[in-house]
């Protein structure tokens, strides 16, 4: 079982939120669908619906929140050990052109 939690080290709680709005939401789908829910003449299945609709949506929040928060990060060029490529190079050579300049001024 920690095996399982493991993978999931990161953004638990997004991905806590996630599963409790599907749950919400998917529940308040069913019984809207499916149950009859009329109360003093009123019929209280679409209100479940559009709710529970709004629930899931609101759930693919959470779910890109865990989704974004579990991407490892990129490793730059020079922690694979390639040589800075000649738009780096530029850059900097540029970078350090205009410091000088507006020290100068």
């Amino acid at each position: 079982m920690m095996g399982l939690c493991d993978k999931l080290s990161h953004c638990k709680l997004a991905l806590a939120f996630a599963v409790l709005m599907d749950l919400l939401g998917g529940s308040a789908l069913l019984v809207g669908v499916f149950a009859p829910l009329e109360i003093q003449g009123q019929d209280y299945g679409d209100l479940l619906v559009y709710t529970g609709a709004l629930f899931v949506l609101s759930s693919m929040a959470g779910w890109v929140l865990w989704y974004s928060g579990n991407i490892e990060g990129l490793t730059s060029k020079k922690e694979l050990g390639h040589i800075s490529s000649a738009v780096d190079r530029i850059a900097r050579t540029l970078s350090r052109k205009i410091r000088s300049y507006r020290s100068h001024r």
